[in-house]
């Protein structure tokens, strides 16, 4: 665990050294504490800082695009609104419940990027811009397989860029929103297919109840029972947490 979590804290200073290189030309600055003139230009040090922190603060929401998180939780998500039980489960258990799919789910990319960048930048053998960029072909290669390719061309075609021959030379500015809307796109399509179920059953009870002349009793009061039953017995929750993870294969 504590080598994961060194790999996701590696991955956070991977993008925000990517994002900072992206939208400014100063690079990192290192924090000293001293009494006195810095002897710099007014003004530039406490703006690289302010970007720095910036960038930190929003960077563990957009590592949250570069893993399988928001397929797992959006379909979790479709599952609960298709049952119609509104607030069971909880925020707190779907969230925790994607968190550790995703764990699971990216432990072979998190292994490459262990192998790769974080034991060798730890042993002193590369310096931390290697590691950076080392760390990033794995996670590259991951989102690329999942990445639908009008997606990314979408993106491409907007900064003008050719087709990259290699997956490492894709600029993860790129590749990063353009697997966010092709995971969107396959969670949505994961969603409608468990909604159908729960809607016919949904469809039937509201014809019963019409014929039965009972039009003043709401047909979710009647329907929920029998969606919670159905899904239950089918042993749902297996069914779709087997589905995601298959839908992701072997990263």
């Amino acid at each position: 665990m504590k080598k994961k979590l060194a790999i996701i804290a590696l991955l956070l200073m991977l993008f925000s050294v990517l994002s900072v290189t992206a939208f400014a030309a100063d690079p990192i600055p290192n924090i000293n504490i001293q009494v006195g003139d810095s002897g710099g230009t007014p003004g530039t040090s406490s703006l690289s800082i302010i970007l720095l922190v910036t960038v930190l603060s929003v960077s563990p929401a957009i590592l949250v695009l570069m893993t399988s998180f928001t397929r797992i939780v959006v379909v979790l998500g479709f599952v609960r609104s298709s049952l119609g039980t509104q607030t069971a489960p909880p925020n707190q258990v779907l969230v925790g419940l994607a968190l550790f799919m995703t764990l699971f789910i990216m432990s072979p990319t998190l292994s490459d990027v262990n192998k790769v960048a974080l034991q060798p930048y730890l042993k002193g053998e590369i310096t931390q811009t290697d590691a950076l960029e080392k760390a990033a072909v794995p996670m590259k290669k991951f989102m690329y397989k999942h990445t639908r390719n009008k997606d990314l061309q979408l993106f491409l075609s907007y900064t003008k860029m050719e087709q990259p021959k290699n997956v490492e030379d894709i600029p993860i500015t790129v590749l990063v929103p353009a697997y966010a809307i092709s995971e969107l796109k396959t969670a949505f399509q994961m969603g409608f297919m468990i909604f159908i179920p729960f809607l016919i059953i949904d469809i039937v009870v509201s014809s019963t109840l019409m014929a039965m002349g009972m039009m003043m009793l709401p047909p979710v009061m009647i329907s929920l029972p029998f969606k919670i039953l159905l899904f239950v017995l089918v042993d749902g929750w297996y069914l779709v947490v087997k589905s995601l993870l298959e839908s992701f294969g072997t990263s």
